[in-house]
């Protein structure tokens, strides 16, 4: 296919995900799919993608100081070993590729639909955390156990990050909120960030072992992706959040279903 069809995928996503916040991996990954892309490398290929962009917007929210180090530490504590784990599973549970394509779809389509859900129902549910009665006390347990329960959802985060590409984000943030009500948005957003970056460099780095990256395509996506993500952010101050990220997850959450029964 011709690069330049790549270099332009790039872009659109990168536009995506310089005006929402979100959309690297559940949309990368899909879009590779539909034009022809193997499963394992769209989804080694879009891990060192995500580490690539995102390390621009960590090493933002580092200087403005937007980032809670010891959550991103405690997520990686579970994240980190759980991904390697996982790549090894893969390397050596498996006689080869073909045996194991269709973990990495249904996984690609129930992180999808996670992503999705998080999306269309992130605004509910920070208003339900003050109108719920049930909701509250599960936050109030939560708060109590958020050091193990930050670690426990680090390693269910590494395992379906590995096999899938997607989640880091949207799903990672979603996870962080219901830990820390209290934290402000912009420390949620930045804390997702670093540990996002940390998690799919480690992973796209274990499936570059395996021989699941396109360094070539790698490269035509930054191209395409990097400039994008700038017009996009200074884009999103006039975009309502409220319009497009629902649209966004009810997209991934139609997507969800192609690959879950492929």
């Amino acid at each position: 296919m011709n690069d330049a069809v790549f270099v332009l995928i790039g872009g659109l996503v990168g536009f995506c995900v310089g005006l929402t916040g979100v959309g690297g991996g559940s949309l990368m990954t899909p879009l590779l799919l539909m034009l022809g892309i193997p499963a394992q490398t769209a989804i080694g290929t879009d891990l060192l993608y995500a580490a690539v962009t995102k390390a621009g917007g960590a090493l933002v929210h580092q200087k403005k100081h937007n980032i809670n180090w010891r959550v991103v530490w405690t997520l990686a504590a579970g994240s980190i070993p759980l991904s390697f784990a996982t790549v090894l599973a893969l390397k050596y549970w498996f006689s080869d590729v073909d045996e194991y394509k269709g973990v990495l779809t249904a996984a690609l389509g129930f992180m999808l639909l996670l992503t999705g859900f998080s999306l269309v129902f992130k605004r509910r549910l920070k208003n339900i955390q003050h109108i719920n009665v049930r909701y509250q006390r599960m936050c109030v347990w939560l708060g109590n156990h958020s050091t193990s329960m930050t670690l426990v959802m680090g390693m269910l985060l590494g395992i379906l990050v590995t096999l899938s590409s997607v989640g880091a984000g949207a799903f990672g943030a979603m996870i962080l909120l219901m830990l820390y009500p209290r934290f402000a948005t912009i420390g949620i957003i930045g804390t997702d960030v670093a540990h996002a970056v940390l998690l799919t460099l480690v992973a796209g780095i274990g499936h570059m072992t395996m021989g699941h990256v396109d360094m070539h395509l790698l490269v035509l996506l930054l191209i395409g992706s990097l400039p994008a993500i700038v017009v996009g952010t200074h884009l999103s101050s006039s975009m309502p959040e409220r319009v497009i990220q629902p649209v966004l997850g009810c997209t991934l959450m139609a997507l969800s279903f192609k690959f879950m029964l492929a």
